[in-house]
């Protein structure tokens, strides 16, 4: 293997040109890449110097991170999160500038976890780590064309001390994202014991456009729908005919943030459900939204929407969940489906979120920067 052919080189290569234009990374860090990836070929490691990103500056410290090292995974770079003061504005702020969506360079890549999106969107990674408190896996997953997980909370560690966050994976697919899930959600093992599953088919699931109380954009919802509808004359899905409806989060969600669980109605409306997901969820059944009810929205901000609306429901309630890739809008914007799965069936949702993705066309990749 030389420095020109390697996995590692070619990220290294792409981040060199795609980057000044997409403006995903904060810290590159090639030289110490190129000897961690012959490191881990020379030792024979489980992930044989594949590369991948780290979110912000402090993501080489994660446990995701950690685990991923450990089986010879390379991190070529940090990306780019939020800058202060733009809680709801969610674009990053990379070495050269603002980060943009790689689709769209006058739209937002979702945040927080935005460098990571973009960068495994352009290819300038194999995959990224991320977290997500809100959606800030999933939701810069859907706007970017590229598949994100979000683990059960408590699941692995995490430095947020509410509980609503939790670790997360990009890739280009579920099933490229399989490598590093498997390392860091259980450390390695035969592929047999941690990804062969057997899962029913069709896979039960309940669909809900808004979960009985998001505005959802009509064109999002169409795209989504059309994609359930493609899964269920497939095969891979049948329908269930059960209420998905739960209470609007959002103050349950900003009362937990804001260091008050204890507050008299956030606890009502995540004990309320809680208990409606737990139906929702028995006989293993998966529940499939729009990842989120806007496309994305310009650099200035979403104003009065809120891109969470059908996310952040399970960090309040701590099941795991993902968006894949579902289609485009009539003016070239990404949408995500988003797949949600009973607490610690991480390893199932993985497995149906690669059905699922079987049975949905391929999802493109975005021209380079300057050939829209």
């Amino acid at each position: 293997m030389t420095r020109t052919t390697s996995a590692v080189a070619r990220a290294l290569e792409r981040i060199g040109r795609l980057d000044p234009a997409l403006h995903a990374f904060i810290e590159v860090w090639p030289d110490e890449a190129l000897a961690r990836e012959r490191e881990a070929v020379a030792r024979r490691l489980p992930l044989n110097g594949r590369p991948f990103a780290v979110k912000g500056p402090s993501g080489i410290r994660s446990y995701a991170a950690r685990r991923l090292i450990a089986a010879g995974g390379v991190p070529v770079g940090a990306t780019s999160v939020p800058g202060p003061g733009t809680v709801w504005q969610t674009w990053g702020q990379g070495a050269h500038g603002r980060t943009v969506n790689p689709w769209r360079a006058d739209r937002t890549p979702g945040g927080s976890s935005a460098g990571s999106a973009v960068a495994v969107a352009a290819g300038m990674a194999e995959a990224a780590t991320g977290s997500d408190g809100a959606g800030s896996v999933r939701i810069p997953a859907a706007w970017c064309g590229v598949f994100g997980l979000k683990t059960t909370n408590g699941l692995l560690p995490s430095p947020d001390r509410t509980g609503l966050a939790s670790a997360g994976v990009f890739a280009r697919s579920a099933a490229a994202a399989e490598p590093y899930l498997r390392r860091v959600l259980t450390g390695g093992g035969p592929p047999d014991q941690a990804f062969g599953l057997p899962l029913p088919r069709p896979l039960p699931a309940v669909y809900s456009e808004d979960l009985g109380f998001a505005e959802v954009d009509p064109e999002v919802a169409a795209v989504v729908r059309a994609a359930v509808d493609r899964l269920v004359a497939a095969g891979t899905v049948r329908l269930l005919d059960r209420d998905a409806g739960l209470l609007d989060p959002a103050g349950a969600w900003t009362a937990v943030r804001g260091g008050a669980p204890d507050d008299p109605e956030a606890v009502r409306v995540r004990r309320t459900n809680d208990e409606r997901l737990e139906a929702l969820f028995s006989g293993g059944a998966l529940l499939l939204t729009p990842a989120t009810p806007n496309r994305p929205h310009g650099h200035e901000g979403p104003g009065s929407r809120y891109s969470t609306a059908l996310t952040w429901a399970f960090n309040l309630s701590g099941h795991p969940a993902a968006s894949l890739p579902a289609g485009f809008t009539g003016d070239g914007c990404p949408v995500g489906l988003q797949l949600v799965a009973s607490h610690g069936a991480d390893l199932g949702l993985l497995a149906a979120a690669r059905a699922v993705e079987d049975a949905l066309p391929a999802a493109p990749t975005p021209p380079p920067p300057g050939h829209r």
